[in-house]
């Protein structure tokens, strides 16, 4: 229990100490945002610093945080870590400049940003990169949050057949997706999303505190630090790619624009998205402790890491039933949230991409229906059977970080071209890069499926070194070039 509140206090005390070191390190100043020098009243509108926040924290948080954090668990107590570091050095520093270079971009995608900092070829790679990540995004927070409602339903009683359950509720989601992604922000993720942000901070708080006084000790990282994965998964970098939304996540990067063409000034940044980052890394520390602690690493693993089965028997031990309702839907709720914000997304990138103009009903609409189309098409081919959504979970994993290590490069070249301390971005991108390459090389669903390489560590680990050492040489030339023009 004492591991647990030590990386508590680190993360709570990171926002203050380390996110107003990140903060002074960027140096916001009062220029004239995107929200008010633009302001279409669709895309690009002001909004208060803690809307905001609540916003971002339910665009960001999706699945990742409470199934990824579950799933993490398997490994043990020295999840705990992982969460902990990863979001003070490394998740909330990419969220903080994937917000803040947009905002500093007249709001661009991350696509269009990166293209400015590491030129026109990862620009055009991170525009079909993108659009496929947050069309892969939004299926997995339709799937899920179904998934999610027909175990509530179930377990309340109301038993209509799996299939059909589904289907209606997978299709009730995708309207509503379609809905909020054509729409103004304001008026439909403007006003409720606040609401979902504080019932999910309140599932997190009765999720602690259930798990504190439910008379078992959470087990403590130092008499634990060991790999406990049942199946003897390697932590390195299996864990680090499972647990992503509640350390870093490239999913981030594509929402934190959203809300950078809503700032009224740029001193809202170190709240908005170094502080939501926070909150979304409290929140996995919260639910991988309860599920190390009431379940264990072995009954997790039996029930398939994070899954609906897995929260809803959490929820019913730590808060009993009005909790659980209270819980379930902020589970629920939490996927929506970000699903929807990623169809938005994607609607976004392809309109930078192509030079649209969005206030344009016409023009919204064009490009609602094909990318609502591919999403209803991949979340139905799993209903149906022959799309399987755990595979889609796991490409979505691997891109995801990818994702996350190619915008910390962005912010390492834009710290670079401005003369600053470019360290605090290229570390965990260095990082990153070891973790995303290691695990392309070994794991089943990429070079995995060659079964000389299938968790091959003697060669993936040396691998995944190399490259994240050749990508540092190849950005410190880079910046050596920028700074000496």
């Amino acid at each position: 229990m004492i591991s647990f509140f030590i990386c508590l206090a680190i993360l709570i005390c990171g926002y203050f100490t380390y996110g107003s070191f990140v903060d002074n390190t960027f140096g916001p100043d009062d220029r004239e945002t995107p929200a008010v020098a633009i302001n279409d009243g669709i895309d690009y509108v002001v909004m208060p610093a803690w809307k905001l926040f609540l916003v971002q924290l339910l665009n960001i948080a999706g699945l990742g945080p409470i199934f990824g954090a579950l799933s993490g668990a398997m490994w043990g107590p020295v999840v705990f870590l992982w969460i902990t570091f990863g979001t003070v050095f490394a998740g909330a520093v990419h969220d903080y400049f994937s917000g803040m270079l947009s905002e500093r971009n007249s709001g661009a995608s991350i696509s269009e940003v990166t293209g400015i900092y590491l030129g026109p070829v990862m620009h055009n790679v991170m525009r079909v990169f993108s659009v496929i990540l947050l069309i892969m995004v939004g299926t997995v927070f339709a799937v899920g949050p179904a998934g999610l409602l027909v175990t509530l339903l179930k377990n309340s009683g109301v038993e209509n057949g799996i299939f059909i359950q589904t289907t209606f509720w997978l299709a009730v989601i995708l309207i509503y997706y379609f809905i909020a992604t054509f729409i103004s922000v304001d008026k439909v993720i403007g006003r409720i999303y606040p609401i979902f942000g504080i019932c999910l901070i309140i599932m997190a708080v009765g999720v602690c505190f259930g798990t504190l006084f439910s008379g078992q000790k959470i087990p403590e990282i130092f008499s634990n630090f060991t790999n406990m994965h049942p199946k003897g998964t390697p932590i390195w970098a299996f864990m680090f790619i499972t647990v992503a939304c509640g350390a870093i996540s490239g999913f981030h990067a594509t929402q934190s624009p959203l809300m950078a063409r809503c700032l009224k000034s740029e001193r809202q940044g170190h709240f908005v998205f170094y502080g939501a980052m926070i909150a979304e890394g409290i929140i996995a520390l919260i639910w991988a402790a309860a599920g190390v602690t009431l379940l264990g690493v072995d009954t997790l693993a039996e029930m398939g890491g994070g899954n609906a089965t897995t929260v809803y028997t959490i929820c019913t031990t730590t808060m009993g039933k009005f909790g659980t309702i209270l819980a379930m839907l902020g589970v629920i709720a939490c996927p929506i949230t970000s699903g929807d914000t990623a169809f938005r997304s994607a609607r976004l990138t392809l309109a930078d991409w192509f030079k649209l103009d969005m206030s344009k009903w016409t023009t919204r609409l064009a490009l609602c229906i094909p990318v609502l189309g591919v999403g209803a098409f991949l979340g139905f081919g799993n209903t149906l059977g022959f799309i399987d959504y755990q595979i889609i979970w796991r490409y979505f994993s691997w891109s995801n970080q990818t994702l996350a290590m190619i915008v910390l490069w962005a912010g390492s070249m834009f710290l670079a071209m401005e003369k600053k301390n470019f360290w605090i971005t290229a570390i965990p991108a260095t990082f990153m890069s070891a973790v995303s390459s290691t695990y392309f090389i070994m794991a089943p669903e990429c070079l995995g499926m060659i079964p000389a390489l299938n968790n091959n560590k003697a060669v993936a680990y040396p691998c995944g070194l190399i490259i994240a050492v050749l990508f540092l040489f190849i950005f410190l030339r880079s910046a050596k070039k920028a700074t000496s023009r």
